[in-house]
């Protein structure tokens, strides 16, 4: 089992050395055509290695179905995989619109943008992975710790309903606060550099203040999202893998969307849905069994369903200022 969760993390250091040391060695603006295609690669990457999922479970490769208590055929293991993938695609999303807000308040130049989400993706997978390792241990451990990440999802569904992320203000976030206690702060950008030695003094970048509040909101949506993938299954390395090649290609949906996220107007409210019915899936999981090919289901045509509206709602709102 050492040997497949080893070869994994290999395969992921090898595609981020590739990404930043060969296809991005140098700082530049990336297109809405180039992100597309970026997007389409990871996602077709994540799809090719459902092949392996199949066939590893379905052979039971190192002992892998013995994992975590679980015991999965080829194709069950492929459901839960790719049902976890789609997961925390969808809630991802919810993070480009920070994303977005903290670019804009740094006024972090176009060119810079990429390495700032490279290393925030990078420190992502260390948190996801010491995340994904304790809560397994906790719902092995404990089996009422399914019922706490249920309700845990329902209260962050009902505060996502009300709360609205124009009010989010990094100035007032504590990561902020505290790196301004540590360092002082250089006015102007300094290339790509997260630190600056001016008049021999180490200083801060602004590059700096935005890669740490893009990894503490990472953090944060994570408390979402891991939990949620729990709903569908506790075996860690379904878990950790659906959940590291969906926010590999986090930089690059944000490249593609940030320009026109805002226009899907409904996509927040398909998010809350999926959240609410995750975290009652969670709570009643002892009772009633919901099979992971109807959750995928249901979570594709909820998005599909926000995604829809929220087309047409643009393209009527277009029509009016047309008739106006």
């Amino acid at each position: 089992m050492l040997i497949l969760w080893s070869g994994f993390i290999v395969l992921i250091l090898i595609l981020l050395l590739l990404d930043l040391g060969v296809f991005h060695k140098k700082d530049s603006i990336i297109s809405v055509k180039s992100a597309m295609l970026w997007t389409i690669f990871w996602i077709v990457l994540a799809l090719l290695f459902s092949v392996f999922i199949y066939f590893a479970y379905e052979n039971n490769w190192y002992d892998i179905k013995n994992v975590a208590g679980t015991i999965y055929s080829g194709k069950d293991a492929v459901i839960k995989y790719i049902t976890g993938y789609v997961i925390e695609k969808s809630l991802s999303l919810d993070n480009i619109f920070v994303i977005a807000i903290i670019f804009a308040y740094f006024k972090i130049p176009a060119e810079y943008q990429h390495r700032v989400l490279f290393w925030g993706i990078l420190g992502a997978l260390v948190l996801r992975g010491v995340m994904i390792l304790l809560g397994t241990v906790l719902i092995q451990s404990f089996e009422w710790m399914i019922y706490v990440f249920g309700a845990l999802l329902i209260y962050t569904a009902a505060k996502m309903m009300f709360n609205h992320e124009e009010g989010f203000n990094p100035s007032e976030s504590r990561i902020f606060r505290y790196i301004k206690t540590k360092y002082p702060i250089a006015e102007d950008y300094h290339g790509h550099n997260f630190f600056v030695i001016i008049n021999g003094k180490k200083h801060a970048t602004i590059m700096l203040l935005a890669l740490a509040l893009i990894e503490s909101a990472d953090l944060l949506f994570a408390v979402d999202s891991i939990p949620a993938i729990f709903a569908i299954t506790i075996d860690p390395f379904i878990v950790f893998t659906s959940n590291i090649f969906a926010i590999l290609g986090l930089r690059s949906l944000y490249f593609a969307l940030a320009a026109m996220i805002r226009k899907f107007y409904y996509l927040k409210t398909s998010l809350v849905i999926i959240l609410f019915y995750v975290g009652i899936k969670m709570l009643i999981s002892k009772i009633i069994h919901i099979s992971p090919i109807i959750s995928l289901a249901i979570i594709l045509v909820v998005i599909s369903g926000g995604i829809i509206f929220s087309i047409n709602r643009t393209r009527k709102l277009q029509e009016n200022n047309l008739d106006q």
